[in-house]
């Protein structure tokens, strides 16, 4: 029997860069059709991106990424193309696959099931299809059909499951293509990155090539299309459980072709291995994100308030990993272009010196801050190739702090007023750093982490400052361990100072010796109650209950941990809705945009404390 050449293709896109998007399309099945494929399918809402958000509730959105598949249609001779594209059929919009055979619309099918959990809100733009069902559509003149169809390509019979579908167990349109006794099942996806989440995609390919008993191909969207969500561009094919292909992850090109050579009945390829690395995964996918953030704001380069913290410390490696693992990847002339700059390096290390072009930090010390930041600050930014800067901001500090003794009639003490005098350092920090970003026309980023976003220990208009914020998805404790893991195993030396301080906010008199976990408490016992409090939603009561058998720690201090993180969490939800963008990188967040919901205004867990006394 003759070999069904497959390919899959995953697409950097971005929402309303119609002939970016367009190219990037016409680009893959050209390079298709020059492999002589037989069958190319790309990732859901390929055409629009995934990321339009409230855009696919209007009329002319849909419409014209119609137009765009009907442009597209003529150009894919001698070939079968299967691309996502949304709908609209009077007032509801359905996600649909296109597919395309030899120039010629064949039909359209209709994903059937919405993600409405975490970052995702289908059913705020999109309707699910009813399972069995088509109908007739009317595509410029042309009738065509549209619902839950099967094709077939050289007697070989296929089927779709697009993102979602393949997540609904017993329910999933797997079973029915099954029933059908379908050869090839794809699932199109646009399914966002999350650290380790690739391990559980390897597990419901394979099980599904079991299950479904087809070879079963899964293939996703590619990076930071609109601004949070990064998508890892993975694509997968299985078949009898075993994983016979698996392609590089978060690649920094516009797109990406993995070719599987399919003979009905005789699938022999070989199993690949597959390796899974948190650290590696967030550098990967953190780097991706500031890249195609970059550029799609079209901002010139970075600027960082750089503390010589674990938190702005982690930021700085993440955008030197950005120059460094585009360079590997697109060489220096592409990586430059797809940024928009013309920079020629001078010297035999062109990734330290693009870091420069783009890269500027700043250390501002307070009377507060110590030699040691400042060291800290100024070996790691050198070591990276980074512009380096650094001012003091007493004058500022002591010019507003004496206003308000004025206009109070009374001196200002760390007795009285401690809050005050240490939010004032951290915001006037702020009008300068904006000031340089907007000298320089980049991107200000932001330092907060999820721990310090949890409870609110963070100075709005101060270092939540900025335009994105990289970090304020994953936590402290996830922070400090990589910190120390860039410097061994991605070898930056500078980071020995860094890894060698305490956390520290640097805001009181150095004879306080203040300590982030002195004013909170351990960032080890901040991700354990968060898991269960925000992750699981789990009650004050059921926290407390969970942890005294896995924590060795003593109950009433447990306790007093666990009501301290429910008061905090209630009383900043007001900051957490005004953090910088952020990217999602880990299984949850806290921004309240994509993932977690809560109140501004609550009774603050009040109840649910008091029954903590009482246990």
């Amino acid at each position: 029997m003759s070999i069904l050449k497959i390919a899959c293709a995953t697409v950097n896109q971005t929402p309303l860069d119609w002939a970016g998007n367009f190219n990037h399309l016409l680009e893959a099945v050209n390079s298709a059709q020059k492999l002589q494929v037989d069958l190319l399918c790309f990732p859901e809402l390929a055409i629009t991106g995934y990321g339009s958000e409230d855009l696919f509730l209007s009329y002319w959105y849909p419409k014209k990424a119609l137009q765009k598949l009907q442009e597209l249609i003529p150009l894919c001779t001698g070939i079968t193309v299967a691309v996502g594209v949304p709908v609209r059929i009077d007032s509801q919009v359905y996600n649909c696959m296109a597919i395309i055979e030899d120039a010629a619309l064949k039909g359209f099918v209709a994903k059937q099931f919405m993600a409405i959990d975490g970052v995702h809100y289908e059913f705020r733009w999109f309707t699910p299809w009813e399972h069995g069902k088509v109908i007739d559509i009317d595509f410029f003149g042309q009738s065509v059909q549209l619902g839950d169809l099967v094709f077939e390509k050289n007697n070989v019979s296929y089927g779709f499951e697009i993102c979602e579908d393949a997540w609904r167990a017993s329910h999933r349109p797997g079973y029915r293509l099954k029933d059908r006794n379908i050869d090839l099942i794809f699932n199109p996806s646009a399914s966002h990155f999350a650290i380790g989440k690739s391990i559980l995609r390897e597990e419901l390919v394979k099980e599904s090539s079991v299950e479904l008993n087809a070879t079963y191909f899964y293939l996703n969207l590619l990076g930071n299309e609109a601004g949070r969500m990064i998508f890892d561009g993975e694509i997968m094919v299985a078949h009898e459980g075993k994983l016979l292909l698996k392609n590089e992850l978060l690649s920094f090109e516009d797109f990406q072709i993995k070719v599987f050579e399919y003979q009905k009945g005789n699938v022999t390829n070989q199993e690949v291995e597959s390796h899974h690395d948190k650290n590696k995964e967030f550098a990967k996918a953190s780097a991706l994100g500031l890249f195609d953030y970059l550029r799609k704001s079209k901002s010139k380069g970075f600027v960082l308030s750089l503390s010589g913290g674990a938190d702005s410390s982690t930021i700085a490696i993440l955008v030197s990993e950005m120059v460094k693992r585009g360079v590997e990847e697109l060489g220096v002339t592409l990586f430059l272009k797809k940024l928009g700059l013309t920079y020629i390096p001078q010297t035999n290390n062109p990734v330290k010196e693009i870091v420069g072009q783009l890269f500027t930090t700043a250390y501002q010390s307070s009377e507060n801050s110590s030699f040691a930041t400042f060291q800290s600050a100024k070996l790691l930014s050198e070591s990276i190739g980074a512009v380096f800067l650094n001012w003091e901001i007493g004058d500022e500090v002591k010019s507003y702090t004496e206003k308000i003794e004025k206009a109070l009639g009374r001196r200002m003490t760390w007795k009285t007023d401690d809050i005050a005098l240490q939010n004032i350092q951290a915001r006037a920090r702020s009008p300068i750093i904006w000031m340089l970003a907007n000298v320089k026309n980049a991107l200000l980023l932001s330092t907060s982490n999820r721990s310090e976003g949890d409870v609110g220990y963070t100075t709005m208009d101060g270092d939540t400052s900025g335009s994105i914020s990289p970090i304020a998805a994953v936590d402290k404790y996830f922070v400090l361990q990589w910190l120390r893991w860039a410097e061994k195993e991605l070898n930056y030396t500078g980071l020995q100072k860094v890894n060698g301080l305490q956390p520290t906010a640097e805001l009181r008199p150095a004879e306080n010796q203040q300590t982030d976990e002195t004013d909170l408490m351990p960032y080890a016992i901040i991700v354990e109650i968060e898991r269960l409090a925000i992750r699981d939603r789990r009650s004050p009561m059921d926290v407390f209950l969970i942890l005294k058998e896995e924590l060795d720690v003593d109950s009433t201090l447990l306790k007093s941990y666990i009501k301290k993180f429910f008061r905090l969490w209630a009383q900043n939800q007001w900051k957490r809705e005004r953090l910088a963008p952020s990217f999602h990188l880990d299984e949850f967040n806290i921004d309240p945009k994509t993932w977690c919901r809560f109140p501004i205004l609550s009774g603050g867990f009040q109840e649910e404390l008091k029954e903590l006394d009482t246990y």
